[in-house]
């Protein structure tokens, strides 16, 4: 990875690369536990509304040239949905989730027995908690690891061990923006996004080191779960409302297509938590 000492890519032409993404439709989404600030169960939650959106999302995927797969959902598991955090998948080897909480614990069996019937080498999950792309980013060679709210830095090291990747840690402390996914977006193989003050003084200093012409969040784009987002190198597919992220996306040359995910955004997920990509 060449980053440190990149100019600012203003107005740079970019080019999209197909991706293979895996999502799982929110046919029994619901907020019926609270596991993240942004889960109130309070019973105001619209399942149609919800897969109507989904929808839309996965449409927009299909229309840019992308493969979507679809994962089968299970009764009872509302969160599954956030395919995300199912697995990490780099060079056809998965590592599936060994989840936090004991709500969402039984979905790292279904996505591992998919990523087993779709052909990969499933390496099981980690015997330490990951949450998956939740909390594990990857971009070029490298991949940003996220700990403090739910994956464990020992998940950290065996992911770098299991997939022969350098992994970099980065601490979370607030508890708005538990998963890295929530705080930081890859844009391309050497760029992000990310909201400095979701991250320790020590993750922004590395952050700063490592990309120093990151794209640099808002509160309110990050409130809006901007930073939840999915980019092809050119098209980046984000949460509708934050549009300051949107007119820096623009100048660096992207493509932004925001979309409505205000259903699933009731569940703390946005548009990058119900999108795994499935790196062959």
């Amino acid at each position: 990875m060449t980053i440190v000492g990149v100019e600012p890519l203003l107005g740079a032409t970019r080019v999209s690369r197909r991706r293979h993404y895996l999502m799982c439709p929110p046919t029994f989404f619901d907020v019926s536990y609270r596991i993240n600030p942004w889960m109130h169960p309070d019973g105001n939650v619209s399942p149609l509304r919800a897969m109507q959106q989904w929808r839309t999302l996965r449409k927009a995927f299909v229309e840019a040239g992308h493969l979507v797969d679809v994962i089968e959902p299970v009764p009872g598991l509302p969160d599954m949905v956030f395919a995300a955090n199912g697995g990490l998948v780099i060079d056809g080897r998965a590592v599936a989730a060994r989840f936090r909480f004991q709500e969402r614990a039984a979905e790292s069996a279904v996505y591992e027995r998919w990523f087993a019937d779709a052909g990969l080498t499933s390496l099981g999950p980690t015997s330490a908690i990951n949450e998956g792309e939740g909390d594990l980013l990857v971009l070029g060679d490298l991949v940003l690891a996220g700990t403090g709210f739910r994956t464990h830095l020992e998940a950290h090291a065996e992911i770098s061990a299991l997939l022969g990747r350098p992994v970099m840690s980065l601490d979370l402390i607030d508890d708005r923006y538990y998963h890295l996914d929530t705080a930081l977006a890859v844009l391309a193989d050497d760029e992000v996004a990310y909201f400095p003050e979701a991250f320790s003084l020590r993750s922004q200093a590395l952050l700063r080191d490592l990309f120093p012409t990151a794209v640099l969040a808002t509160a309110s784009d990050a409130a809006a779960f901007g930073l939840n987002a999915v980019s092809d190198g050119r098209n980046v597919f984000l949460p509708a409302g934050a549009t300051g992220l949107e007119r820096q996306l623009v100048e660096r040359g992207f493509e932004p297509h925001p979309i409505d995910v205000s259903e699933l955004l009731k569940a703390g997920g946005g548009v990058k938590c119900c999108t795994l990509e499935i790196r062959e």
